[in-house]
């Protein structure tokens, strides 16, 4: 059985779950998906135990200063997604998506060099098993519309308003 440490945060936008596995974010999710994130984990790791530890590597206090305002604070927190290799890359460009802004499904596929894969992207996106610290929340249909979020629409709004970008 995988040990894996795990904190909630308290948000405007609900309880954040965050787990930790070896120093690096291995997931971050709402406490309303923790069936999903559950279910992530079990996927990558097999069975899982997770035992509670306040602010691991300081990763707790990094959400928190990003939720207060501090919006680069999530910049440097060692993340390991697992995921195929598509996958991995997928979700690493996120981080390359500036704050306040957002990009199609389409101009991310066409970042990873494969343009016609904006559905595979949109999957994958979906399968983020690290929310908020890979910003997701940034990538919107290409009409501009927020479609899809594993967290709820709600929550992608209110990141993206969190971060500047005006709807």
């Amino acid at each position: 059985m995988k040990r894996l440490h795990v904190d909630t945060l308290e948000s405007e936008i609900g309880t954040i779950v965050l787990v930790e596995d070896g120093g690096q974010l291995c997931s971050l999710d709402f406490s309303d998906y923790e069936q999903r994130m559950m279910l992530l984990l079990k996927r990558r790791y097999g069975s899982v135990s997770l035992e509670t530890l306040a602010d691991p590597h300081g990763f707790t206090s990094k959400v928190r200063r990003y939720l207060d305002g501090d919006l680069s604070s999530l910049d440097d927190i060692p993340v390991n997604t697992g995921g195929t290799h598509f996958q991995q890359q997928v979700w690493q460009a996120l981080r390359t998506i500036p704050v306040g802004s957002t990009w199609t499904y389409g101009a991310l596929a066409a970042t990873l060099g494969k343009p016609t894969a904006s559905r595979a992207v949109g999957r994958t996106n979906g399968l983020n098993p690290v929310a908020i610290v890979l910003p997701c929340h940034r990538v919107v249909g290409a009409d501009a519309s927020l479609t899809g979020y594993a967290g709820g629409l709600e929550r992608k709004r209110w990141l993206l308003q969190h971060e500047g970008y005006a709807l």
